[in-house]
Order: structure tokens, then sequence, then C-alpha cells
């Protein structure tokens, strides 16, 4: 159930954000049970509208920035957290990207509050199935 945003500091080839996505979506599967279809992803390229501070917290980025903001349903645990992290950062690494210029926010919902299409609540009145019996 989560909605990704990529945004891109420089352009990159149709085929790196494939890649990219792909690597974000492998890191949500592998490390916090999202379904492997539920895939809803927008890249954007900022370009010149992304700002950055090349040195916050001690963080050498470049230009191959890339800022990941996940909306998620509440209930995952701070372990969990830490897990989706360092596992976009491989996936990412594995693509050729330095983790280094990896950054992500996670935004955390409420899960009455997606509808998936037709207007409805899908998950106001049960978890989905995959998340039966969790917070």
């Amino acid at each position: 159930m989560p909605l990704v945003t990529i945004t891109l500091k420089r352009e990159r080839s149709a085929a790196e954000r494939r890649a990219i996505a792909d690597a974000i979506h492998a890191a949500l599967v592998g490390s916090i049970g999202v379904p492997a279809d539920d895939r809803f992803q927008i890249v954007s390229h900022g370009f010149d509208d992304v700002i950055y501070d090349p040195g916050y917290l001690g963080v050498a980025r470049s230009d191959d920035l890339v800022i990941v903001q996940i909306h998620l349903s509440t209930g995952r645990s701070v372990a969990q957290k830490k897990a989706l992290f360092a596992a976009m950062a491989a996936n990412l690494t594995d693509a050729g990207m330095r983790p280094e210029d990896v950054f992500v926010t996670l935004v955390e919902t409420a899960r009455e509050n997606w509808s998936f299409g037709n207007g409805i609540a899908h998950y106001a009145d049960a978890a989905p199935p995959h998340l039966a019996g969790t917070a």
C-alpha cells in the first residue's frame, strides 16, 4: 500500500530511472513485506528545482541525489524501518548509486485514508489480507 515518489536531482535515462524504481520496490517487498504487485511509483525530475545541503549530518551528497518519499500505512516497527532504509541503500548501490545520495522519508497514514479506486476506502473496515492480524 505504499505510494512512492522518487525525485531525481539530475537527468537520468529511462533505463536508469527504471533501475532506481525497481531497486526501491524490491527493498519494500523484501524488508517490510509489501506485496510484489502493490506498486505505485511516481518518478520526477527536479534538476535545478531540487535544493539540498551537500553535507548535512556529515553525509557527503552529490548531484546524483535521489529523494524518496514513501506514503504508507502506520504499523511498522523502528527495526522494520531501519531494515527498509538499509535495503534501499544496498539495492540502489547495486544499481550504481552511492548510498550517500539516497535520501528517504516515510509518511505514515491511517489505513482508512487509502482508496485504490472506485471511491472505496479499501482498508477502512479491515486490514489488507497480507497484513491481517498486524497493527
